[in-house]
């Protein structure tokens, strides 16, 4: 199941993605599907038509994973 993640790249606004598993330590670059703007827009510097894009990690300052549609359900008590 993919995980959307915010990706922050250095001098750049953050990019908004998919990957299928988080990236192990020993990698080299990060591999990401979809990329857009978080307000759906296209990347300036990437193509339309690009599904798929390849980040080196020195470019990249910091990920954030944001929580899927289970993990934001949350269950709370409410008195009435």
């Amino acid at each position: 199941m993919p995980m959307s993640i915010l990706i922050h790249v250095m001098g750049e606004d953050p990019i908004l993605a998919e990957v299928e598993d988080l990236p192990d330590p020993k990698d080299q670059f990060l591999v990401c599907e979809n990329p857009r703007r978080r307000d759906g827009r296209d990347v300036e510097y990437v193509l339309p038509e690009v599904r798929t894009l390849i980040l080196p990690w020195h470019r990249v300052h910091c990920l954030e994973v944001l929580p899927g549609e289970e993990e934001e359900k949350v269950i709370t008590v409410v008195r009435e």
